[in-house]
């Protein structure tokens, strides 16, 4: 039987994104959730795991470098953006399977290695998924598209993350890390193979473009230049995307680190995920929708003001306890741990898709594309340097202190709102 070209139909296109931005998603909560726990377990310091998360993720920093290779080098046959996803999506499998035959605990630099290489692909397919996008996609459907795709992603982040941990408490480690190779290899074989999509003026063949893709970087980077330097709306959107989306410590590194600490198991951590990244998950897709329907600074300004409690609540509770690592954590603390996950991840969501659509709301039509992609690569450094800071503070001040200085850290971005005229939506 012949798969259908999911492109060709409007449910066919928001459902194929939904599936490619999930698979985006598996490496990140494998890494953050799943593999941060194992190293925690075996008793590798929260500085050491910051430090393997930020290099683990560093790859999704520089997307807006891999997109002039991807709009230049195409293969007609296999279409300019499908063939570059169908690559990224096969080397994607080809470094998980090789993890699966590693020991994390002796074997940790090649595990490490081979883990940024995945996310490298991880990376280059998303910038291909999102060219895709905006050739694909019709003007009345990529609002919605948008937040069923970070939809996808959370829920990719979900199944690496939390699933992958409830797995391998049944099916052991080396067997989970098989079952999210074959996800991904299930995207590529019933949804990314049977596409079909036009060819566009731009695609080059890739023997006749490598010479001018790397005239396209010089390029692409004195443009990138012009457009978040040019102007101080510029320069504030910048600012903006260097700095954290929000206080984020109970959303990365440290979320795993204090739950082995409290002494959850990796059930009870997996579950958790679970439930913190279904709730992303829901509020991504009705983040997307009321993204033009608010005011989008006094919308995101409050988001961020609420980020900020769920760990200045966790932190009078650490304290209220007076527990320590190497303590037994009483059940209360247990308890008001994982309510402040759920909470934050609840909202994280709806702050995501309001930050999304400001950068949209601030990027020149005129290099929209080049200004659009360099602001989400500096959302993700934010994210790389905040799990390395985050590892490092909780090794030397302690939890509680984190969380406070994560808050404060978290609020810096509200200086700059006042700088982003958002255009009104029409």
């Amino acid at each position: 039987m012949r798969l259908p070209n999911l492109l060709a139909t409007r449910k066919g296109r928001i459902a194929a994104f939904f599936l490619m931005y999930l698979t985006e998603g598996l490496p990140i909560g494998f890494a953050m959730t799943t593999v941060a726990t194992q190293l925690r377990r075996q008793g590798v310091g929260t500085a050491e795991i910051g430090g393997f998360l930020g290099l683990v993720l560093l790859p999704w920093a520089f997307k807006w470098a891999y997109g002039p290779f991807i709009d230049l080098i195409a293969c007609r046959r296999l279409g300019p953006r499908r063939g570059w996803i169908l690559g990224a999506q096969l080397m994607m499998v080809a470094t998980l399977l090789p993890l699966a035959s590693l020991d994390l605990a002796t074997q940790l630099g090649l595990f490490t290695a081979l883990l940024v290489v995945h996310n490298l692909f991880g990376a280059v397919q998303d910038v291909a998924v999102d060219a895709l996008a905006v050739t694909t996609l019709r003007e009345d459907e990529r609002a919605f598209a948008s937040g069923m795709m970070f939809g996808g992603q959370s829920l990719g982040v979900l199944i690496g993350g939390g699933g992958a941990l409830l797995l391998i408490g049944r099916i052991g480690f080396s067997t989970g890390i098989l079952v999210l190779a074959l996800v991904i290899a299930a995207v590529l074989g019933l949804v990314v193979l049977p596409m079909r999509e036009a060819p566009t003026q731009s695609a080059r063949p890739a023997s006749a473009g490598l010479a001018a893709a790397g005239s396209e970087v010089l390029a692409f980077l004195r443009q990138a230049l012009q457009a978040l330097f040019g102007s101080r709306l510029a320069l504030a959107g910048l600012l903006f995307a260097v700095l954290p989306i929000s206080a984020m410590a109970l959303a990365r590194g440290l979320q795993s680190n204090l739950a082995v600490d409290l002494g959850l198991s990796n059930e009870q951590i997996g579950w958790l995920a679970t439930a913190s990244q279904a709730a992303t998950a829901v509020t991504c897709v009705i983040g997307g929708w009321l993204s033009d329907r608010v005011n989008l600074r006094r919308a995101l300004a409050t988001y961020v003001a609420l980020l900020s409690l769920p760990g200045v609540y966790l932190l009078f509770e650490l304290q209220r306890q007076g527990w320590v690592p190497g303590q037994a954590a009483p059940a209360a603390l247990a308890t008001a741990f994982m309510a402040a996950v759920v909470t934050y991840q609840l909202l994280f969501g709806f702050i995501y898709g309001a930050r999304v659509a400001v950068f949209i709301g601030i990027t020149q039509p005129a290099v929209a594309a080049t200004q659009f992609a360099a602001y989400m690569a500096l959302t993700n450094l934010s994210i790389t340097y905040s799990v390395v800071w985050q590892g490092y503070a909780v090794q030397h001040w302690g939890y509680a202190a984190t969380l406070g200085l994560d808050a404060l850290v978290g609020l810096s971005c509200l200086l700059l709102l006042p700088l982003l005229k958002i255009q009104k939506p029409r």
